[in-house]
């Protein structure tokens, strides 16, 4: 016998799926337009690019809007800023909010594409102010970036802060090196540090999802 024989069943079960939710919002918090009106157009160098990046960090702890941590999408050859992110995870009640993710969408919605590696595009080149997390990693693997720009790498995010990073890839690196995205690290790794003991002492959240093992 079906289900649907009268109508009563198909008005409960569309009353049912209209309350679902249909789309969400990662936005980046207010303070952030006054900072992004007072940007340039471009930053030249890769030590620029994480100044800024750094800048942004302290400021999301120093607000409160999220936590530690802050990445850029720049144009690598030409330091034109595409996007910018910080951590919005307790702001958005999503725990993909990391900056890494937040950057790397606003960057692909902008230019309207998935792929930021497109061959119509510039070479692009990701900042952030600390080796990305289990789940950023993933996301920076499918951007399209040729390029990863970080503070640091180390245990100092986990044992100041309490975060839990994740189980990352053994073979990071190679796995980054198979798909043609150069790495530096360690530019500005003492400005991370101090954001990092920053938001320690700020007694801000720790947004872990369970223990940390």
């Amino acid at each position: 016998m079906s289900r649907f024989r009268d109508d009563e069943p198909v008005r409960r079960e569309h009353a049912q799926v209209a309350q679902l939710p249909t789309s969400a919002s990662l936005a980046m918090p207010e303070w952030f337009a006054g900072v992004a009106a007072a940007l340039p157009d471009a930053v030249d160098d890769v030590d620029g690019r994480m100044t800024l990046i750094h800048e942004l960090a302290m400021r999301n702890v120093t607000e409160r809007s999220g936590g530690p941590f802050a990445a850029g999408v720049f144009e690598r050859d030409s330091g034109r800023i595409v996007a910018l992110g910080v951590n919005r995870v307790v702001a958005t009640h999503s725990s993909c909010a990391h900056a890494e993710f937040m950057a790397l969408t606003l960057a692909q919605c902008a230019l309207g594409t998935w792929n930021l590696g497109a061959a119509h595009l510039p070479a692009h080149q990701l900042v952030v102010n600390w080796r990305p997390c289990a789940m950023c990693f993933g996301s920076v693997l499918w951007s399209g970036i040729v390029d990863l720009v970080l503070a640091g790498e180390g245990e100092e995010v986990e044992r100041l802060t309490g975060f839990d990073e994740g189980p990352i890839h053994p073979d990071w690196r190679a796995e980054l090196e198979r798909r043609g995205v150069h790495l530096t690290v360690g530019i500005g790794h003492e400005q991370a540090i101090a954001t990092f003991e920053a938001y320690r002492d700020s007694g801000a959240p720790v947004y872990n999802s369970g223990p940390v093992v």
